[in-house]
């Protein structure tokens, strides 16, 4: 099986291709991101490629003739990059390498990282919706991820191939450059008490689970990954022993420039989860992936975990070179 991962400079991506890596049924793995793989890659080929460079992305997929792509080139705001400069990237790389991929000969599965954002959470949204619920994303991010899933069902329909669409709660872990991550983990944390409603969130490995078992499953659709349970943003400050900070209104604002000046920018759909929550059902996902997430109460708990480094103390004598 040839695989082509999009986005394996980041986290996901190279976790994914060193899961690839060990099994033997893969036969060659092509990467292509615009930053180099964050882990060390033993069989894949990875080519550096800017989201907007659409003439290189469609000559390497093309000549690579995948059998399935796993589209993780998602650049989400905040995280790694600007705002403006995410949601160039995102749509940039989903058109030009889902285009490509539809017209390769080889082609039997597209699978695409998305994100529960995509259901929004305007007035009267269900609050725990599945894969029935149409799509209606109230944030740029979830515009964002709602139009890659649209560029890939075209492509899919293109080559005649299933699409899964990974629907993925907000993903934390220990080294994935997560803007809520870094904001919960602020000493003082800002909450609003009377609105605030339960989120759900999803460990990185398992999301990394999750695409693998997607690439091999073959279903068509989407399939919402959450971590069970779901946790409150005031709830989360008292589980970190932060301070909560209660915010209302137009709070958020200067709420969210404090944030930014501590190092924790506060992206629009990371405030509306905070805020108007966001979590979904994920029974299909574990019924057609075998796969079983670890809880939301389990992430929250390694996130403050993370925070403690042990740091050796000087010997006074020089380690050997």
């Amino acid at each position: 099986m040839r695989v082509l991962i999009t986005g394996m400079g980041g986290e996901l991506g190279t976790r994914v291709a060193n899961l690839l890596e060990a099994d033997e049924s893969v036969t060659e793995i092509l990467g292509m991101d615009l930053f180099p793989p964050r882990r060390r890659i033993v069989r894949s080929e990875f080519h550096r490629v800017e989201p907007t460079d659409r003439r290189k992305a469609v000559r390497l997929v093309r000549d690579f003739d995948p059998e399935v792509i796993l589209h993780l080139g998602v650049f989400e705001p905040h995280s790694r990059t600007s705002p403006s400069e995410a949601r160039r990237g995102t749509a940039a790389s989903a058109v030009s390498v889902l285009g490509a991929a539809a017209k390769c000969p080889s082609l039997q599965a597209i699978v695409v990282r998305s994100g529960i954002e995509v259901y929004g959470r305007s007035r009267g949204a269900p609050t725990r919706p599945d894969e029935a619920v149409p799509v209606d994303p109230t944030s740029p991010f979830g515009q964002s991820l709602a139009h890659v899933e649209q560029v890939a069902t075209e492509a899919g329909d293109v080559a005649g191939v299933p699409v899964t669409a990974v629907r993925c709660a907000p993903i934390v872990g220990p080294s994935i450059p997560s803007p809520l991550g870094r904001y919960l983990r602020l000493p003082v944390v800002a909450v609003d008490p009377l609105s605030e409603l339960p989120f759900s969130l999803l460990h990185q490995e398992d999301a990394c689970t999750a695409l693998v078992a997607a690439a091999r499953a073959g279903h068509d659709g989407p399939l919402n990954v959450v971590g069970p349970g779901a946790v409150t943003a005031s709830q989360v400050v008292l589980m970190g022993r932060k301070v909560p900070l209660p915010v209302f209104g137009p709070g958020w604002w200067a709420a969210s420039a404090i944030a930014e000046l501590q190092g924790a920018p506060l992206p629009p759909h990371s405030r509306e989860l905070l805020i108007r929550g966001c979590t979904a059902d994920g029974s299909l996902a574990r019924a057609v992936l075998g796969i079983e997430p670890r809880s939301t109460h389990d992430v929250v708990t390694q996130l403050y975990r993370w925070d403690s480094v042990a740091r050796p103390e000087p010997s006074g004598q020089v380690a050997p070179r």
